[in-house]
């Protein structure tokens, strides 16, 4: 389950009484359709996700190479020949490229075809170094090991450190040391969360009691259209792609589209 807004924050723009639980199901479902919908549209992602990915070299500017995804975080690179190459080598450039440093140029083997190893986080976000939210909470866990489905925290309902609250809510993507791991439900009477573990390419492991956990904000421009789309999907149960998007979404999904060079 991938979503660029929350449970909560959708219930809250449909007028939802607090209490009024029913459509949590439908809710979610929306919010999951129209995740994908608009990361298809967009041809990117919005949320950070950690992977090696094959790159193919241009002979013709083998200094450079073009990634085929937007890269938040370099932290490997394998050259054709196997060598790797430190990332203080390489200057990331606009338009998701690579560039060796000192006219150093990228190689192959027997194929330029993939040849190339890139490792790291990719995703897209407008201010990646602000992506990051503080809880104001940490792991109740003592500690909380690699298999455990329940985190344990100290106020599951309370404000987190720009004072927004609930803190937690469904759908958000928690950071615990390496390991990113997905709410799927709160209980705030328990102080628990039920959480997917180590996803988007990171492994599960064991974490200390009082581990920070930090909150992803995704791009402010993808959140809302999310929440806008969701709410459409919501209202419109019969409608399965976008290919009929009501044209005031449109212009909105345009400017988060992934321009390719």
């Amino acid at each position: 389950m991938n979503t660029l807004a929350t449970l909560y924050r959708l219930r809250g723009q449909l007028g939802f009484a607090a209490g009024d639980t029913a459509e949590d199901g439908r809710l979610l479902a929306t919010l999951v359709a129209a995740t994908t919908l608009i990361e298809r549209g967009a041809g990117r992602r919005f949320t950070p996700r950690l992977a090696t990915l094959l790159h193919t070299v241009r002979p013709d500017t083998p200094q450079e190479l073009l990634l085929t995804d937007d890269l938040l975080a370099l932290t490997t690179l394998l050259n054709g020949d196997g060598r790797t190459i430190a990332p203080a080598d390489v200057l990331i450039l606009p338009g998701s490229r690579l560039r060796l440093k000192g006219g150093a140029a990228f190689t192959w083997q027997d194929t330029p075809h993939q040849a190339i190893s890139v490792g790291g986080l990719w995703g897209w976000h407008d201010d990646w170094a602000q992506a990051w939210r503080g809880s104001s909470d940490s792991v109740q866990n003592n500690p909380l090991s690699a298999g455990a489905t329940v985190l344990n925290v100290l106020d599951a309902d309370g404000p987190d450190s720009f004072a927004e609250a609930p803190r937690f809510q469904v759908g958000q993507l928690l950071r615990l040391e390496a390991e990113y791991v997905r709410v799927l439900a709160v209980n705030p009477a328990a102080n628990t969360l039920s959480i997917l573990r180590g996803v988007n390419g990171t492994t599960a492991a064991a974490h200390a009691v009082h581990t920070p956990l930090d909150i992803y904000q995704p791009p402010h421009d993808a959140e809302l259209l999310c929440l806008r789309l969701a709410m459409w999907l919501f209202r419109e149960p019969n409608t399965v792609n976008g290919d009929s998007l009501p044209p005031l979404l449109r212009p909105a999904l345009e400017t988060l589209r992934r321009v390719r060079v």
